[in-house]
């Protein structure tokens, strides 16, 4: 059985994203446009039509920022997301808009009452997000890379557990999924399905994954073993923790999951204080932790390769595309 958790300090940090939904062909199946003209032939767009199209969406991202008073919705004041967003504003040079930081509930309601009538909302955002799952949502294209380019979820390991428990070490070394796993673990978690169960339900349904990182694993190699794996506090390293932890005890191991702030993560990995932590985020996110850790833990590889991204977000129903639809 999973120990219960130990909160030693929470670092929390979510956000959503959402981005603009294309348009459809007509129903007879040719492009717009394309029209037969009087001679049977079809019509081109002209220039005046093209630049025509191009000041609608113009004109419809001025509504946007009309319509919610130039603000966008965030999270806690001191989160990246809240920090990029403003660094966002700066870059495209969007004067008039704000960011209005609040709690991730709050945030989440906004949108919530926003959704429910296609009204337009901009939000601080990331993937992977539960709402994901519950809410057709993107994020807007970011040329400038305001925020960043897409982050990895990696796997670290204290000097020394290859040799004591190679068994598990192979099963932390062989994690991998995708965004879309994570984020349906989420939304049971979100849905108030215990932690743990939401995890097994998961593996229960993605028995061909697991497989393949128990491959060659004996079924009793932990028996009578622990092991400590530590995160920090955010919905997405519950999510691959508890996965993680649950495969473990599958094979004998007893689990101790230790919640921690990013920096005591690094610091107990390091010190031999924990087994190991599969929240690693990296090259942006956990940046300064990794240089002056690395050299003290085992880098095992990305247990989500390239599948986290920090954003603006609109839902699918707003014709947007990018941040820069929104500078005038």
């Amino acid at each position: 059985m999973l120990k219960h958790w130990k909160r030693v300090g929470i670092v929390a940090g979510l956000s959503l994203t959402l981005v603009a939904a294309g348009c459809g062909a007509e129903d007879d199946g040719e492009e717009p446009g394309d029209e037969p003209d009087d001679n049977g032939e079809p019509e081109e767009e002209t220039d005046d039509e093209a630049e025509d199209e191009d000041d609608g969406e113009a004109e419809a991202a001025g509504d946007y920022g009309e319509e919610v008073d130039y603000t966008i919705t965030g999270i806690d004041g001191g989160s990246g997301v809240v920090q990029s967003t403003e660094a966002a504003i700066e870059d495209y040079g969007l004067d008039e808009w704000d960011v209005q930081t609040s709690s991730d509930a709050a945030m989440i309601q906004e949108l919530d009452n926003a959704y429910e009538d296609e009204e337009p909302i901009f939000l601080t955002g990331w993937t992977p997000h539960w709402k994901f799952q519950e809410y057709d949502l993107e994020i807007l294209d970011d040329p400038e890379l305001s925020y960043g380019e897409a982050e990895s979820l990696g796997t670290m390991a204290r000097e020394g557990l290859e040799d004591d428990h190679p068994e598990a070490y192979q099963i932390l070394e062989s994690f991998e999924w995708g965004p879309a796993d994570m984020e349906d673990v989420m939304l049971e978690i979100q849905d108030d399905v215990d932690e743990a169960e939401a995890a097994q339900n998961w593996i229960d349904e993605n028995e061909d994954m697991v497989s393949e990182w128990t491959d060659g694993v004996d079924e009793n190699a932990g028996e009578g073993e622990s092991l400590t794996l530590t995160l920090v506090a955010w919905d997405t390293e519950i999510a691959s923790t508890n996965v993680i932890a649950q495969v473990l005890e599958s094979v004998g191991y007893e689990v101790d999951l230790n919640q921690v702030e990013a920096n005591y993560m690094f610091a107990a990995i390091a010190d031999g204080d924990a087994d190991a932590s599969v929240a690693v985020w990296e090259p942006h996110t956990h940046a300064d932790y990794i240089e002056d850790y690395e050299d003290d833990y085992d880098y095992l590889g990305a247990n989500m390769d390239e599948g986290a991204q920090l954003g603006l977000t609109v839902p699918a129903y707003m014709d947007l595309e990018s941040i820069e639809d929104l500078q005038e």
